[in-house]
């Protein structure tokens, strides 16, 4: 029997593998085969497999706290008449309405709107006592450019008749030189028409519209126990319809009220109106009213070191690490002490990290 038929000789050739090569002749055929002997010292390195990294950066880190808010025009008022007669026209919704020009039609006759904080609560005429409406009128008859009386003040004097003659005849009523409170809509500034409540042919001293002011707004129903987040003139970060945007708080209410369901109902809570005020009016497109997402910032903290949370390693015995790489194919652990968490990122703080740090992450 021959060595290559003994147990030993098939152990002799089973040790040969990819490796350092020979060269057999196999009988009959003058094909070559090249057998490669290897051990594991000659073994080539298996190198680490790849992975994310990130570099630590020294930044402001903000903490942040999200509040459903909605994007519209705001409040809707209602505007009754108070002028007699029937309507015979009316805005259309979303009709954006300034000084002097016609909200309503009363008997084929233009109301149009006055801009002023005190209502008009009387016939004013010569002769009248002195009044702070009377200044009002005086006000808005020059802006609109009836003047003669000088500036306005609280008298009604022969001239005021005149610069109200003047703008009744402009408007296509009697020239009486009498000003009566329903000759007009009373307003702060510009309004927008939300919805018509009144109709053609309807009596006029009636509800007509309901309007809102002209700028978009968001407003936020905030839990009033977290009322100091927002301060007027706070800029915050704001979420609409698929964009983000940035905008100022204008007003941030103190009267608490009970917060309501969908349907209505109270739902427990207290809270607050926050109004904020747009950056960029033409955010979240043109829709009349669409939710909203509000940014508040709840703490920040200076010059901190940051990295993304998905570089955090949780440790058996507790805490947090995380994994330097020095690039170089060498890798160890560092503990941290962790800080703010916002927007993917968290603080960290531990020996020898610095900005550059590059650390593995899962993101």
């Amino acid at each position: 029997m021959s060595d290559e038929s003994t147990p030993h000789g098939r152990g002799h050739r089973a040790r040969w593998f990819v490796g350092a090569s020979v060269t057999v002749m196999v009988a009959g055929t003058g094909s070559v085969v090249v057998l490669t002997q290897v051990s594991e010292a000659q073994a080539p390195p298996v190198p680490p497999p790849p992975v994310a990294t990130a570099a630590i950066a020294k930044t402001d880190l903000s903490e942040q706290e999200d509040t459903d808010g909605t994007l519209g025009f705001g409040a809707e008022t209602d505007l009754t008449g108070r002028k007699p007669g029937t309507i015979t026209s009316l805005p259309a919704p979303g009709t954006v309405i300034s000084q002097g020009n016609q909200v309503y039609g009363v008997d084929a006759t233009p109301v149009p709107l006055f801009y002023g904080m005190l209502p008009f609560y009387r016939d004013l005429s010569a002769g009248v006592p002195d009044g702070p409406d009377v200044e009002e009128l005086e006000k808005n008859l020059k802006a609109l450019g009836y003047t003669g009386f000088g500036t306005p003040d609280n008298k009604f004097t022969a001239a005021t008749a005149t610069a109200l003659k003047q703008w009744q005849k402009a408007q296509g009523l009697p020239q009486t030189g009498t000003f009566t409170p329903g000759d007009v809509v009373l307003a702060t500034g510009p309004i927008r028409v939300s919805t018509v409540t009144g109709s053609l042919g309807g009596p006029a001293a009636g509800p007509v519209v309901k309007t809102t002011g002209t700028s978009r707004i968001v407003e936020v129903k905030l839990d009033a126990a977290k009322q100091n987040l927002a301060e007027a003139g706070d800029v915050v970060k704001i979420d609409v319809n698929g964009a983000t945007g940035t905008g100022k708080v204008v007003d941030v209410g103190r009267t608490a009220v009970p917060d309501k369901d969908a349907t209505g109902q109270p739902n427990g809570k207290v809270v607050i109106t926050v109004r904020i005020m747009l950056d960029d009016p033409n955010l979240g497109g043109g829709l009349d009213s669409v939710p909203a997402t509000v940014h508040f910032v709840k703490d920040v903290h200076k010059n901190v070191l940051v990295v993304p949370v998905g570089a955090l390693l949780a440790l058996a015995e507790g805490g947090y690490a995380v994994e330097v790489d020095d690039q170089r194919g060498q890798r160890h652990l560092v503990p941290v002490k962790t800080g703010l968490f916002s927007g993917g990122r968290v603080e960290i703080s531990g020996p020898g990290l610095a900005p550059g740090t590059m650390v593995v992450t899962a993101s």
